[in-house]
């Protein structure tokens, strides 16, 4: 590899592996709770093993939701239907252990004023730049493009000999100046049939999976390497090959290792959890800035402290790229923007989203779902904030001379 260019790399994953399948539960727990009480507040976590699935957390809620049975629809809809493939969503035990929010955390959420304060500490990251249509890096959009496939083709019956457990991943070569040069490596591992020779699996992943997402102009012929089920066998996958739990594919759900990352997980959590709620408004916020055409790249940091509704800090970073002075974008953001966790959920209507279908594929991107915090309408608002900064600077200075 020519060594102007530096290396970025993603990974992606199925809905059917088993962390994945663990988030999605959690998510439509979540979802059939806010659909019941919009005003519910859940942090629900989901693990599963060969033959098992436990479900644990903290739910407050005027509704009442049958926990086993969402459980066993989304690991069915999955695909998991028989112990061969890695679970049967119909005969697998399910136990729960369900209790109310801790009173000491609930006073802090829900104050007397009528505020919300954040469920609880932590910083949040929210990235977006002009690599790709929907203002994501290249090389997690296309691994994700490529897991959603997979699944596809298994489910259409293109390839029907695959199982649900799947993983891809993407490298790119940028050059110095950041920008993309072309795909370098591709890796599909894709859970399959005992039946089906290695030959065949690899021929029809590369026709079937490859070649419909990966376009001929974005791949570097002379570097380009893929591997197919590198070690040649991946019969044994899902709850069965590997322990599921939520909240382990933090960087699949974002920006797969391109930007920083809090540490919070999202799915099982309402959005009075700063960790979800103010990590979709980071985004929502970068990517407006990147529309407006203020930088190339921004990278939006939040800082909530328990029980405070306003953010302890933001902080923008547009990597050398910014059109004006980074000063000027980060007041024209606190202009633009409401912080609070009352105005997150307020102004991106978070108690009326569906969560289950961002749980696998990742929460940012995703036009086919038209996400709130994906929409652009605060951009012309930008524009404006920054022009009437840039004007008043330009006033002060010819009244002082």
């Amino acid at each position: 590899m020519n060594h102007d260019y530096i290396l970025l790399t993603s990974e992606s994953v199925t809905e059917g592996h088993p962390d994945k399948m663990c988030d999605m539960i959690s998510d439509a727990l979540l979802d059939a709770y806010l659909a019941g009480d919009p005003s519910s507040h859940v942090a629900v976590e989901t693990m599963a093993s060969e033959g098992i699935v436990f479900i644990a957390g903290e739910v407050s809620s005027k509704t009442q939701v049958d926990v086993e049975g969402v459980a066993r629809k989304v690991i069915l809809d999955i695909g998991y239907d028989s112990v061969e493939k890695g679970m049967d969503g119909n005969t697998c035990k399910i136990m729960t252990n369900i209790v109310l929010q801790s009173p000491d955390i609930a006073q802090g959420v829900i104050q007397e004023d009528g505020q919300i304060g954040a469920g609880d500490q932590g910083m949040m990251y929210g990235y977006a730049c002009d690599e790709t249509e929907d203002f994501m890096p290249l090389s997690i959009d296309l691994a994700h493009k490529l897991t959603q496939r997979l699944t596809k083709v298994r489910k259409d019956g293109t390839l029907p000999y695959l199982y649900p457990d799947g993983k891809s991943q993407i490298t790119v070569a940028c050059d110095r100046a950041g920008n993309v040069v072309g795909v370098t490596d591709i890796v599909i591992s894709a859970q399959h049939s005992p039946d089906v020779d290695i030959r065949k699996l690899r021929a029809d992943i590369e026709e079937h999976v490859i070649n419909a997402v990966v376009p001929e102009e974005l791949v570097l012929p002379t570097y380009l390497k893929i591997h197919i089920n590198p070690t040649g066998r991946f019969v044994v996958g899902g709850p069965e090959g590997d322990v599921g739990l939520t909240g382990r594919k933090i960087i699949v759900d974002t920006y797969g290792g391109i930007a920083r990352h809090g540490g919070g997980a999202f799915s099982g959590k309402d959005p009075t959890k700063v960790d979800r709620s103010a990590a979709y408004m980071a985004r929502y916020a970068a990517k407006n800035i990147i529309a407006a055409g203020l930088c190339r790249k921004c990278e939006v940091n939040l800082a909530y402290a328990i029980g405070v509704a306003q953010p302890v800090s933001i902080k923008i970073d547009t990597f050398g790229t910014e059109e004006v002075p980074i000063q000027v974008i980060e007041e024209a953001v606190r202009e633009a923007f409401d912080f609070s966790v009352a105005g997150i959920i307020r102004g991106l209507s978070l108690t009326k989203v569906t969560y289950k279908p961002v749980a696998a594929y990742g929460h940012f991107g995703r036009p086919e779902l038209d996400l709130p915090w994906e929409k652009l309408d605060k951009k012309s608002d930008l524009q404006v904030c920054v022009i009437k900064i840039l004007a008043d600077a330009i006033y002060k200075k010819c009244k002082l001379k």
